[in-house]
């Protein structure tokens, strides 16, 4: 089929900095839908007109009435760049779709600022959770944030110096591209900026103070990080059992008896793409869960609140599953039944009972056994000795 679906991408210089090509889309079509501000941007045209509802996708059902008549869709910048593309490519096949895309907000951001994009994190705020932003904030690091509205950029500069990042730099970037483009610079504590448009972008180069709480690359979160009532994977535990996981870029996790998150958070914390799902039987936990993802910069962790294995029913198969207490073995059969073929089991056991059950599984199923101790020093007297944790026996496999 022939494209009939238009996505064009508008600046703030509307209709005129359009490309010739661009404007005989519009003159052409039947339908041009977009945000108010982008039809405004537009100006008149013969053609009907559809505001975006809310939700978006409201809208697609008008949209596809209109297949093999020439549409338009408005779109700020480029339209596949954390833009309306994606959902509309999910509904109609890219031979149907042509797209102009004009400099993306990222581009124009960068271009004041003379940054490198390759060398900035790139992220969205806008309709995502605002808690997203803490894995980025990295010591030297260079960020471009698209702003939910105008409160975005104070609300931003309160959180680095509550994280003991007030020295950053942020640059507060509205209306790029158009006559009331305005940008301007501030320290995070020093955020004083009134009337900021609704329409910005946040760009933040990041200081980080001596005690700034910087989530870092590797695995083993320091213990205290993870609000939790013992229930808890210990640090040097926790980054074995990751390393057993062996996390891949947009595979999910099932964590069950998840205790304080702290395995699924974790996961998460990996790659942006990944997704767990924290299945916790008390309510109480699942509701701590709930914090301590927020606060770890994971706010897309799902937290089922429910006991497996009858908690497992109707879950997409996951590509990995994490047991970290009270494994019995219905459980363990369960957990095994819904892995798909190339994926991971890892089950950490204290219990001699427990260990029992992971040494027949090892026995059937294959995979490695192991045992883990970890001691730490301990005053004794006028001087000191390692005192051992409870051992941990793990049982890690792939199933066929």
């Amino acid at each position: 089929m022939r494209p009939w679906l238009s996505i064009v991408g508008v600046g703030e210089e509307g209709f005129a900095a359009l490309s010739p090509a661009a404007r005989t889309l519009l003159e052409q079509a039947t339908l041009i839908v977009g945000g108010a501000r982008h039809l405004a941007l537009i100006g008149d045209t013969a053609a009907k007109r559809l505001q975006w509802p809310s939700p978006l996708s409201d809208a697609i059902p008008q949209i596809l009435v209109q297949r093999g008549e020439p549409t338009v869709v408005l779109a700020s910048g480029d339209p596949f760049f954390y833009g309306v593309g994606d959902l509309l490519s999910r509904h109609i096949t890219s031979e149907e779709i042509f797209c102009v895309p004009s400099p993306s907000a990222f581009s124009l951001a960068a271009a004041r600022l003379k940054w490198s994009q390759q060398d900035c994190a790139l992220i969205s705020l806008h309709g995502r959770a605002f808690e997203r932003i803490a894995p980025y904030l990295q010591p030297r690091a260079r960020i471009i944030a698209l702003s939910w509205d105008e409160t975005t950029p104070a609300r931003l500069a309160e959180y680095l110096d509550a994280r003991g990042m007030g020295d950053s730099r942020l640059h507060v970037l509205e209306h790029l591209g158009g006559p009331n483009e305005r940008v301007r610079e501030t320290r995070a504590k020093d955020f004083r900026f009134n009337e900021v448009a609704a329409l910005n972008m946040v760009a933040i180069e990041v200081q980080a103070g001596s005690g700034a709480r910087i989530i870092p690359l590797a695995p083993g979160l320091p213990d205290d990080w993870f609000e939790n009532d013992g229930q808890l994977t210990k640090r040097e535990i926790r980054a074995v059992t990751l390393s057993a996981l062996a996390p891949r870029k947009g595979e999910t996790l099932w964590d069950i008896g998840a205790g304080s998150g702290s395995i699924s958070i974790e996961w998460m914390l990996r790659d942006p793409a990944n997704r767990a799902v924290a299945i916790e039987r008390d309510a109480e936990r699942a509701a701590r869960i709930s914090r301590n993802a927020l606060a770890l910069g994971v706010p897309d962790l799902r937290i089922l609140t429910g006991a497996a294995p009858q908690a497992l029913a109707g879950l997409a198969p996951p590509d990995a599953i994490f047991i970290g207490g009270g494994a019995d073995g219905q459980m363990l059969q369960s957990a095994w039944s819904a892995l798909p073929g190339g994926a991971r089991i890892v089950v950490n056991a204290v219990t001699i009972e427990t260990q029992a059950l992971l040494s027949q599984n090892y026995a059937e199923k294959g995979g490695e056994l192991i045992h883990l101790q970890i001691s730490r020093a301990r005053p004794v007297g006028r001087f000191h000795g390692l005192d051992p944790a409870m051992a941990v026996m793990q049982w890690r496999a792939t199933k066929p």
